[in-house]
């Protein structure tokens, strides 16, 4: 193996402490902030770890994986467990669905005890439509899927017709209708037929970083 510099060293150090603590891998930009360093320079850095053959990337965002270091994101603590953290959910206007994996999130293993850990998964938000619940651009939210049908105002995740997903207060309406509603007074309050909502599941925990 190729003998690593003293920075490729803290960048590896660097990548290690922020999967342990995230669950995913830190951006460039991430990495550039944390050094005071230009993301050119990262972005050199990371290439020489990967002809090292210390990290492997591809061009999506939180994509390093540490090659020797295979037990670096198996750290979960006693009465811990890691849910896949699946992208962005829109808390304004209804956004596509980002299916793919970004990273991991620990949660505590008796959060839902009645919900098994395959189904549960967290989202980050965008946007400010639940800003009044205190649901703010950039928390993660954690979910639960179960085959209990949402109470009237729960906070869900609803998979619209179309692939669009979306983050609000459910409320049941009559005539087979289903009410989204946000809070914050700048959003309108959507009313979609139940057959083009499928509630994907319910709001169990919220996490910010500070």
């Amino acid at each position: 193996m190729k003998t690593l510099t003293e920075k490729q060293k803290n960048i590896l150090e660097f990548i290690e402490e922020f999967l342990d603590r995230e669950g995913m891998a830190p951006t460039v930009y991430e990495i550039a902030a944390h050094f005071d360093i230009k993301t050119s320079t990262v972005f050199a850095h990371l290439r020489a770890l990967q002809r090292k053959k210390q990290l492997s990337r591809s061009s999506k965002a939180r994509s390093i994986s540490l090659i020797n270091r295979p037990n670096s994101r198996n750290k979960v603590p006693q009465g811990a467990l890691l849910i896949p953290l699946l992208g962005r959910v829109n808390a304004g206007a209804p956004a596509e669905s980002l299916e793919y994996k970004e990273g991991e999130v620990c949660i505590s293993s008796t959060l839902a005890p009645d919900c098994p850990p395959e189904n549960l998964f967290a989202l980050r938000v965008q946007g400010e439509s639940m800003r009044d619940l205190g649901i703010y651009e950039g928390d993660i939210v954690i979910v639960a899927q179960t085959a209990v049908k949402p109470r009237s105002g729960d906070i869900v995740v609803a998979l619209l017709q179309g692939g669009e997903v979306t983050v609000k207060s459910f409320f049941p309406k009559t005539q087979g209708r289903i009410e989204l509603r946000p809070a914050n007074p700048e959003y309108n309050v959507q009313i979609y037929p139940a057959s083009e909502v499928s509630i994907q599941g319910r709001v169990i925990e919220l996490r910010r970083k500070y």
